[in-house]
């Protein structure tokens, strides 16, 4: 990460400027705006990449999306995605040699660094995420949306040398811009921004993050790439017996959800575990996306313009049984070999295509109330995407905002909680912190736990006032360090390695000829390592039942480099998160 942690290539603001928009919200809410139209323009030129990548490579027909045809020419459907892939392949191969490290996200960004984000890796994933929507990948565009959003975002932030909660906050801006956009609406935008890249609700944060959502939503119409309303048919009113089943359909997204995610983590360990290089992952990837392509179009790209198209359309219960499926193995085989991309998009139109199966179902069950299939297909959209995602407000503000329609809203609301609910209890993440997990990192949402990283053993703990030899006799410990001196004593051998903790206390009441120090010696095989964390350090002072422990270097050589008590420890973790209380309530 070329500008994650330092200031290299960032701009000279003049200190007046930079001291008005860390003293006063007004400025900062002038920068979120600033943000806003960043991520707007960025949402529009991606667009217009990938678009003019379908109409030249698929020769498709005027005005007309790739997932949204009804046919494809068999030998460009294969062709472009394999040959595309390849290319893709041999990048991501040059670029590991050159960039070895992960690419951050919004969220890995918000949760472990501050907002700390590269523009250099920002825009390289949104260059990856506009050329594997345009080679026909079916991967949603919505990462290169944030991450390029949120990149522009924190580097300003940087640039106005923005304090730590303000920056996380500008990042959620810049996604909240870039989603808005993209879907032509603002209160999904906004709620984006704080579910899942800010990570909590904070009457301080709402307001910056609507204002960016505000302006990234009227750029992109005014630069013409506003998406229109999803033309679905809903009932006027949804009856109250209606939401039995609404619910269960909820509950039926959760577990999809989870076996698509589940479904993609197989097909990248098996690619990992093939041994097929890096680099011929995204061929093979996009030979299998091609072939379905040639049986039905609708499972290539992200499923945008599917969704619009066909949301309202009543297939045969085989049809959309069969387009769920397909579009199901093109997304997890895209992502599984290595293209570029979220879910998100996909999530929405296999939701809506989930929801069509499920009314098939439920048309054949006397006892449930007949509702238009159009409102299944919305909320299983919801579902869908709230499982898979996370964020039932963003998802349910979404399905409002496309279909112009609040007469849905607790019908869409109860079905993506109950999917949301879903997901938590048998699984446990969303699919972002999922391959969190996946790569050994304990992030569950973009909640701020890196103070907790950066509030580390080494960071607290104090230097050792007195050691002694366990050779020592207790009548020589007694006259060199007094009853009252200290409290602990660690004590080391001739090579000054740790052997165990000796209570000065306990050495006066223990009588006895030849007892030396190593008879009242505790802990002897509990120590803290530099590198743990104050949470890490508090869990083996409780398994250790001890007060105060050692810092060694390390578990083998075991030199002692300093002490830390477990009420030191326990007073600066109060106090962390009594900061990130205020900064959270405002105060």
């Amino acid at each position: 990460m070329d500008n994650a942690n330092g200031h290299a290539g960032l701009l000279r603001i003049p200190k007046l400027l930079r001291a008005l928009v860390r003293a006063d919200e007004v400025w900062l809410a002038v920068l979120a705006a600033v943000v806003g139209i960043c991520a707007g323009c960025g949402v529009a030129l991606i667009n217009e990449a990938s678009f003019l990548m379908h109409q030249n490579l698929f020769q498709l027909g005027p005005g007309m999306e790739l997932s949204e045809t009804p046919r494809l020419d068999p030998l460009r459907a294969i062709a472009v995605p394999v040959l595309g892939g390849l290319f893709f392949g041999i990048t991501l191969w040059v670029l590991a040699r050159f960039r070895p490290k992960p690419l951050v996200d919004p969220i890995e960004a918000n949760a472990l660094y501050g907002g700390r984000m590269s523009l250099t890796d920002s825009i390289i994933v949104a260059a990856q995420t506009a050329w594997s929507n345009g080679v026909g990948a079916s991967v949603g565009m919505e990462a290169g949306y944030a991450q390029l959003g949120s990149g522009v975002a924190s580097w300003l932030g940087r640039n106005f040398r923005l304090r730590r909660n303000d920056l996380r906050t500008l990042v959620g801006c810049g996604a909240a811009a870039a989603i808005a956009g993209a879907f032509n609406a603002p209160l999904c935008g906004a709620f984006y921004g704080v579910e899942l890249v800010i990570g909590i609700y904070s009457v301080t944060t709402l307001p910056f993050v609507v204002i960016a959502s505000l302006l990234g939503t009227l750029t992109v119409q005014i630069l013409g790439f506003g998406a229109p309303p999803l033309n679905v048919v809903l009932p006027e009113t949804v009856p109250h017996d209606a939401y039995g089943i609404i619910l269960i359909e909820g509950i039926a997204c959760g577990i999809a959800g989870i076996v698509i995610m589940r479904g993609v983590t197989l097909i990248e360990a098996g690619f990992r575990r093939s041994g097929i290089p890096v680099w011929l992952r995204p061929l093979l990837g996009g030979a299998v996306v091609g072939l379905l392509g040639c049986v039905t179009p609708q499972a290539m790209s992200s499923g945008h313009s599917a969704l619009h198209t066909y949301i309202d359309v009543r297939f045969p219960f085989l049809v959309a049984m069969g387009l769920f499926l397909a579009k199901s193995v093109a997304s997890a085989f895209s992502i599984g070999a290595g293209f570029r991309g979220g879910l998100f998009f996909a999530s929405l139109f296999l939701g809506a295509m989930f929801g069509k199966v499920f009314a098939g179902i439920v048309s054949i069950m006397p006892f449930v109330t007949p509702m238009p299939v159009g409102l299944y297909a919305v909320v299983g959209m919801s579902g869908m995407a709230a499982a898979i995602i996370g964020g039932p407000m963003t998802m349910t503000f979404l399905a409002l905002e496309s279909t112009q329609n609040f007469a849905v809203t607790m019908a869409v609301l109860a079905a993506a909680i109950a999917a949301t609910i879903t997901v938590r209890r048998l699984f446990g993440y969303s699919f972002a912190t999922w391959r969190f997990h996946l790569r050994g990192e304990q992030i569950r949402s973009a909640v701020d736990v890196g103070w907790i990283h950066a509030l580390t053993v080494g960071r607290m703990m104090r230097a050792v006032p007195v050691t002694a030899k366990p050779e020592t006799s207790l009548e020589v410990f007694r006259q060199e360090v007094p009853l009252g001196a200290v409290q602990r004593v660690v004590v080391v051998d001739s090579d000054r390695q740790y052997v165990g903790i000796a209570y000065p206390a306990e050495a006066a009441i223990v009588t006895g000829e030849h007892r030396s120090v190593r008879d009242i010696m505790h802990h002897q095989d509990h120590f803290l390592l530099p590198g743990m964390t104050v949470k890490e350090a508090l869990g083996m002072f409780e398994s250790a039942e001890a007060d105060a422990l050692p810092v060694l270097d390390g578990p083998d050589t075991r030199q002692v480099l300093g002490l830390l008590t477990e009420q030191y420890a326990l007073r600066r973790y109060n106090e962390e998160l009594d900061r990130r209380r205020r900064e959270v309530s405002g105060e």
